[in-house]
């Protein structure tokens, strides 16, 4: 048995000999390359904290002492350290384990998070709560990335942490100098700075032992030069931003040294009160593909291609797939880029995800007008207002799921102000093998309470190329534009117009019209193929791609009174959504013509791929037309052929 395979609770880990914890960290290192290649994940922020989280382990004991971890895309070697190793295999795939902590998996799992900047305020609450309950003896530890720092939410937490001075609270600083990409900002300077000056430490170990050592006079003058130390901090080392706030500081600490972790650690967790523990390490380490990638040094990787089995010949080889375009790289990217050259008053903004996000063309080509401002939403929403204000069309890209973080500064500082500020939702919808935290399933019902808001939502490629110049034309208001992660499905062409919107199937010549299906976004594809089954069954069937769903075209009132039934398709959360405001365009035209919304239920969904989840809603074309058939047989009886009443 390897020593990993041995390992099957923290107490295990305690036990094995200080000369056995490289060989531990290498088999680490072994299974997370192996696996994440494989099922795909974050695989850069794993290498760089193997030690860091054995150290953790051995220092403090989990789940009496909670551990934990901000954003949690780096909890994997937690994982493995703690009973999952056996199942480890299956991470990120249906019905396995989590990319991120999970509640449900192990009780040394504290929540189930993913969002960064998080993890101080819940270990501030955690520390409330055990000192409240006279739980002296416990410890909470936040391991946060530098990179995480940069959310103003952390520094909320670090002021509440500081003020109280006998909580045992220890915040790991995992500084590796980038998030997804290099960290910016005025905090990632301070940090380097910190990282390439030991001056401090020399010079006090320098007085230490040579003071110490004089006779009579020397242990006074010792004390009286450690009550200065303050000053001798301002100059050589500036660590003294976190004491000013009344942290204890210790660090910096070489993370790959897993024994020199434990020596702080454990000053740490001895200490009694708040205490940062500086940690420098290197994402992607002992992996060297990882560690010379410029880009996120691997930050996540795709799953590998299933490989051809040794010795098939090419005639059993599987035919290989057409390459699809993607949404973000191969249409949002170009296109952005394309307005960019038209437009000098467009810029861009992200928060931390330049790459991810598709900006990295337009930052290629316009440096000068793109703005990284760390993981801080709030701060790239009102950041824009101020542009806007100041003359130019900014265009916010973040993921679907973290507008949710800045919804008040949506609607209070863009939309009160009606400032042309652009939104690109990436990741909308079902994003797959992220799971919970990540399905962008929220922001179409966000958006509909947004006075002012146009909402843009393309079914395929040809139609984001044509809608983001279309957003980013609107001068009097707030536009939104969302797509959901992953290739684009091949462009289906309209086949007529109805006001402003896409129709994309008509009934056949002489039929009646007697459904109106409206599909929002990439599920009009799927409405589409829908459509063509149930025109088989004799159904009349009018598919509509609104194109805009906010606000919604008025053609749409007099299409639904023609219909006997309306029926809406989106990849959204169903209370709120699109289908909400259909039914609330035809309320208030007094049509009384029935609606049925298909969409995601108001659950936290789990991870799996996006095609396995959406059939799991009942949102394939199959189950979409199996389903509406048997409504119109009830409703409409005479419409459906015999052999499917």
């Amino acid at each position: 048995m390897t020593l990993l395979e041995k390992i099957r609770n923290p107490r295990d880990l305690k036990d094995l000999r200080p000369e056995e914890l490289p060989q531990l960290a290498a088999e680490i290192r072994d299974v997370l390359i192996q696996t994440v290649t494989r099922t795909g994940g974050h695989l850069g922020p794993n290498l760089g904290v193997v030690e860091l989280t054995m150290a953790l382990h051995r220092t403090f004991d989990s789940p009496v002492d909670r551990i934990v971890f901000d954003t949690g895309h780096q909890s994997y070697v937690h994982k493995l350290l703690t009973g999952r190793y056996g199942q480890f295999e299956t991470l990120r795939q249906r019905g396995g384990i989590s990319g991120y902590p999970n509640r449900a998996e192990s009780e040394h799992d504290v929540m189930e998070n993913s969002h960064a900047s998080t993890s101080l305020s819940y270990a501030d609450g955690l520390a409330k709560a055990y000192q409240i309950r006279g739980e002296t003896d416990r410890c909470v530890v936040a391991v946060i990335g530098d990179g995480a720092l940069t959310g103003g939410m952390a520094w909320e937490a670090l002021n509440n942490i500081a003020g109280a001075k006998d909580r045992r609270v220890v915040i790991v600083v995992n500084d590796n100098g980038r998030s997804y990409q290099p960290t910016i900002g005025g905090l990632a300077d301070h940090l380097a700075t910190v990282r390439v000056s030991q001056r401090y430490e020399q010079v006090l170990d320098y007085i230490k032992t040579t003071l110490t050592h004089a006779p009579l006079f020397g242990p006074p003058l010792f004390e009286t030069l450690h009550g200065i130390k303050k000053g001798i901090k301002d100059v050589l080392q500036p660590q003294v931003m976190f004491e000013d706030l009344g942290l204890k500081y210790v660090g910096p600490i070489d993370g790959h040294d897993e024994l020199a972790m434990e020596h702080a650690l454990s000053r740490a967790r001895d200490f009694g009160g708040p205490v940062l523990v500086h940690v420098i390490t290197r994402k992607g380490f002992g992996y060297p593909l990882a560690e010379e990638n410029d880009q996120d040094c691997l930050h996540q990787v795709s799953p590998a291609a299933s490989a051809t089995p040794t010795g098939a010949s090419q005639a059993t080889r599987p035919a290989a797939k057409p390459v699809r375009r993607r949404w973000t790289e191969d249409v949002f990217a170009p296109e952005l880029a394309a307005i960019g050259a038209r437009r000098p008053d467009l810029v861009a903004i992200t928060a931390a995800m330049l790459h991810p996000t598709g900006l990295d063309k337009f930052a290629a080509a316009y440096p000068d007008r793109v703005f990284d401002v760390g993981i801080a939403e709030q701060h790239a929403v009102t950041s824009a207002a101020g542009m806007a204000m100041a003359g130019l069309h900014p265009v916010v890209a973040v993921y679907a799921t973290f507008l949710n973080r800045a919804f008040d500064q949506t609607l209070m500082d863009v939309a009160l102000h009606r400032l042309p500020v652009t939104f690109v939702l990436d990741r909308a919808g079902v994003t797959g093998p992220d799971g919970a935290s990540h399905h962008g399933m929220w922001d179409l019902s966000l958006l509909q309470l947004v006075p002012g808001m146009r909402v843009a939502v393309p079914r395929d490629g040809a139609r984001l190329a044509e809608l983001l110049n279309e957003a980013v034309a609107v001068s009097d208001g707030p536009t939104a534009l969302r797509f959901p992660r992953g290739a684009a499905p091949e462009d289906v062409p309209a086949v007529g117009r109805l006001g402003g919107m896409d129709v994309l199937r008509e009934p056949a010549a002489g039929a009646a019209p007697d459904l109106l299906l409206i599909g929002v976004g990439a599920m009009a594809g799927v409405c589409a193929q829908a459509a063509d089954r149930l025109a088989d069954q004799g159904i009349g069937v009018t598919v509509v791609d609104p194109r805009w769903v906010k606000p919604l075209d008025e053609a749409l009132a007099g299409a639904a009174a023609r219909c006997r039934l309306v029926v809406t398709v989106e990849d959204n959360g169903r209370a709120g959504g699109v289908g909400d405001a259909v039914a609330r365009l035809l309320r208030d035209h007094d049509i009384d013509t029935p609606v049925r919304t298909f969409g995601l239920p108001q659950e936290f969904l789990e991870h799996g791929e996006r095609g396995e989840l959406l059939e799991d809603q009942g949102l394939a074309p199959q189950q979409l037309a199996r389903v509406i058939t048997e409504m119109v047989a009830r409703r409409i009886p005479e419409l459906v052929p015999e052999k499917q009443h």
